[in-house]
């Protein structure tokens, strides 16, 4: 097994985002994790979730998330010492997926406080108008994007977030932060030009993943496309600009 502590710190990024990515392609609870997390992230948006309340959302997703991941790393670990039947082997396995459990327990109780109240008055708001800050919406949106991705190259099977597969992750985040930028410059005096830096900028981070070889053009175009969509989408529907 190669010492990856000699690789550098994009390589050790993307053996994370490679874990990440099988973990999100071969374990089913992780799968329903990410939908639920992806389901709850567009609800905070929808309901206008305040700040603090939105760090609870994302830290009881993130708390979810980790706990599988190690649950996994676990069981695959425990597996590989031993093919018999143990019962430390399965204390292992039965703790790791208590510690699950608990972070699931832990997200259900912050998305009743949470969502509750705007759950139950959503009757009455349904034709209010939503306000929000226009920061907080395009992080939201870039993070929604960023899901996709993943979930994409998921079901698709090939590559990671970073390197290669359907579609390019660089040319979707890249795309999505320029339609942002315009968004954000939309009413200054100089949004034009704001809009076509941002633009060339987000050009060159899909040309050069073609050109390095790491995507085909169809993959790069594939992304830029899905990453401004998604944008465009979220800024057309709640207007914060």
């Amino acid at each position: 097994m190669a010492d990856r502590s000699k690789h550098g710190l994009l390589e050790s990024f993307n053996y994370a985002i490679n874990g990440i990515v099988w973990a999100l392609r071969h374990q089913r609870n992780m799968q329903i994790h990410v939908g639920l997390a992806t389901v709850v992230v567009v609800m905070a948006v929808v309901f206008a979730v305040p700040r603090g309340d939105l760090l609870l959302v994302f830290a009881a997703i993130t708390f979810v998330i980790v706990a599988e991941l190690i649950n996994t790393a676990i069981e695959y670990t425990v597996d590989l010492v031993t093919k018999d039947e143990s019962p430390m082997a399965k204390i292992a396995k039965d703790v790791a997926a208590g510690a699950v459990f608990i972070a699931s327990l832990n997200a259900l109780v912050v998305a009743y406080l949470v969502f509750y109240d705007h759950i139950v008055s959503w009757p009455y708001r349904f034709f209010y108008r939503l306000r929000v800050s226009p920061v907080d919406i395009t992080v939201v949106a870039l993070v929604l994007v960023a899901i996709i991705v993943v979930v994409v190259k998921a079901a698709v099977g090939q590559g990671t977030f970073l390197r290669g597969g359907w579609p390019s992750g660089h040319a979707a985040v890249a795309f999505a932060a320029w339609v942002a930028v315009t968004g954000l410059a939309i009413n200054t005096a100089y949004a034009t030009s704001i809009s076509a830096v941002a633009f060339v900028m987000a050009f060159l981070t899909a040309q050069s993943r073609v050109q390095t070889g790491v995507h085909k053009p169809l993959e790069v175009i594939a992304g830029a496309m899905l990453g401004t969509v998604v944008m465009v989408a979220v800024l057309a529907v709640f207007k914060p600009f």
